[in-house]
């Protein structure tokens, strides 16, 4: 488990980035994180694994003060940034070298992950393009058996048969003893693969709700109208009519759009959110 009390944390004393964060994420789940830009998601990961430290509160992470760095809780995260940095080595360099820092590292998935995604051993990493940098990464963090994998921005850079593979591996290597956090701006990319969603906001977790939770408060549904809807949460404009979200009042099934999801909660918070704390309480 990952427990974060009472986080405060700002960069060079200007405002606070975060002020009073609480989070708990449970092994088994795959987070979405969402935010603005500058909102915080990639300071957040930062702090997670030791990387920054908070002025004030706790990050617990297996149990362990994360600002301590200990050498078993690093042995199992493995956090892959958004830009991360390539070492000038061959894959294979990479994969001896990084490796046994990992106790219980799977060599022979890394090099079956490594050729289904037509990559080969004796290529150069700083000679891959940006997006199979981000292959060969990926692959490490499933091989590594890591009970904790955090991606930052992970589909950026990946064309789309490359993203079908990214969230069919991530499927594949769930394991109820893991924890993967995805913080992407990418929302449509992570359909049927993230759950539960996190929204960042002002420094705090405004939205912490899984996709059933949300499937069975709200309503989804597209208007093939040059007019907006009357009588809904939220409506927003696309091609050829409106998707609105309202309260869903007859436990209608209805496709949830994460985007719009992100897009509504922003500008209409507090009354989504009482409608979803609402049916929370009643399906308990």
């Amino acid at each position: 488990m990952i427990d974060i009390q009472n986080l405060h944390f700002s960069y060079n004393k200007k405002k606070p980035l975060f002020n009073g964060l609480n989070l708990q994420l449970e092994h088994g789940k795959i987070y979405g994180l969402l935010g603005r830009n500058g909102a915080g998601k990639t300071t957040l990961l930062r702090l997670i694994n030791g990387l920054i430290f908070p002025q004030v509160g706790e990050i617990n992470v297996l149990d362990m003060d994360a600002t301590h760095r200990f050498p078993q809780m690093l042995s199992e995260i493995v956090f892959i940034q958004e830009e991360p940095l390539i070492p000038n080595m061959t894959i294979l360099s990479y994969l001896y070298t990084y490796a046994p820092f990992y106790g219980r590292f799977d060599y022979d998935k890394f090099l079956s992950l490594v050729t289904e995604l037509g990559l080969q051993g004796t290529q150069r990493m700083d000679k891959l393009s940006f997006g199979q940098k981000k292959k060969v990464m990926l692959a490490f963090a499933i091989a590594s058996q890591a009970k904790i994998l955090i991606l930052d921005e992970p589909t950026n850079g990946l064309d789309i048969p490359s993203k079908s593979q990214f969230r069919k591996l991530i499927t594949e290597a769930m394991l109820d003893d893991r924890i993967v956090i995805i913080s992407t701006h990418q929302v449509r990319d992570m359909v049927n693969l993230i759950d539960p969603i996190l929204m960042l906001e002002d420094g705090k977790i405004i939205f912490n709700y899984s996709l059933e939770d949300i499937s069975k408060a709200l309503r989804f549904e597209i208007h093939y109208s040059m007019t907006p809807p009357t009588d809904v949460l939220y409506s927003e404009r696309i091609s050829g009519g409106y998707m609105s979200i309202s309260e869903n009042t007859n436990d209608a099934d209805s496709e949830i759009d994460i985007e719009v999801l992100f897009n509504a909660v922003l500008n209409n918070k507090q009354q989504i959110l009482s409608i979803l704390e609402k049916n929370k309480i009643l399906n308990y």
